[in-house]
């Protein structure tokens, strides 16, 4: 099977022109999402649960204390950042190949007065929208499981950000994975980016143990790499107040660094992804 020639004329890159029918294909998955609202939210809900006992309570009564507080405590942020990044990713990888692909969503919906620059871009806002949800749910559980550890889990009022934070760090993440959605052959592809970026993330941005027990050419890398690095910092100083002190940086000096990170790395992909994407439907 093959794409749908949408366009003859060759694309080129440029700043992509969108206007508010992007939020008409974001309606259109919002739409599809809460017909199957059921397979949706248990997994994103259970997942965690299971993190949490799994590493938390259990494997945490072998670790001492991080930074001064229990070990449940350090990673019940990295949970909500790693849900953040698997529905963000996952959503403009696997989900949008598919729509793209196998179901043709994207040449009907070019058949409408809809652009091919304005579907990507609402590709990519919903992507951020599943991430929101997921770290959104996550940190209800979190939340609640405060209520059976020693002591809670958010520790900060800046917690009440995090939706915030999420929806900037998937935009970040879906622009990243669209990228890859425009030059895979198929979609067996997609375990290049799984085992080459997604694993690393997971294990080397702060989630499950400090970087600051890195050496510190992995954590430069970690912070000039990885992007779910920076998510953690932010997700981890909203809902404790604080950060790991890297290379002598403190949080007040982290946190900013990470939003401009964030936003720097968001805004560069989402222009190349969109331009990736048109040139593939158009060629």
């Amino acid at each position: 099977m093959t794409e749908v020639n949408i366009r003859k004329s060759p694309a080129k890159f440029s700043i992509p022109k969108i206007s508010s029918n992007v939020w008409k294909v974001w309606r259109r998955n919002a739409d599809v999402f809460t017909k199957t609202i059921g397979v949706n939210f248990l997994p994103s809900m259970l997942e965690p649960i299971l993190y949490l006992f799994a590493f938390g309570l259990g494997l945490g009564n072998f670790i001492p204390e991080i930074n001064g507080a229990p070990f449940i405590n350090f990673i019940a942020p990295a949970l909500v950042a790693i849900s953040l990044m698997n529905g963000a990713f996952f959503e403009c990888t696997y989900g949008s190949f598919v729509r793209m692909y196998f179901q043709k969503t994207f040449d009907a919906i070019v058949a409408t007065p809809i652009s091919i620059e304005e579907v990507v871009a609402g590709e990519l806002l919903w992507g951020a929208t599943r991430g929101t949800i997921n770290s959104t749910i996550v940190l209800a559980v979190v939340g609640i499981s405060g209520f059976f550890t020693a002591q809670p889990l958010i520790t900060s009022p800046l917690f009440l950000l995090i939706p915030i934070i999420a929806f900037f760090g998937g935009l970040m993440l879906s622009s990243i994975a669209m990228c890859f959605t425009a030059l895979s052959p198929n979609i067996d592809f997609f375990n290049y980016p799984i085992f080459l970026l997604i694993t690393p993330m997971l294990f080397l941005s702060g989630t499950f143990f400090p970087l600051s027990s890195l050496p510190h050419a992995v954590q430069g890398l970690a912070l000039t790499a990885l992007p779910l690095t920076h998510i953690v910092n932010l997700t981890r100083g909203a809902l404790t107040g604080t950060t790991e002190l890297l290379f002598g940086l403190n949080t007040q000096t982290l946190i900013p660094l990470s939003i401009l990170w964030i936003t720097l790395i968001a805004a560069i992909f989402f222009i190349v992804s969109i331009n990736l994407m048109k040139k593939r439907l158009t060629k």
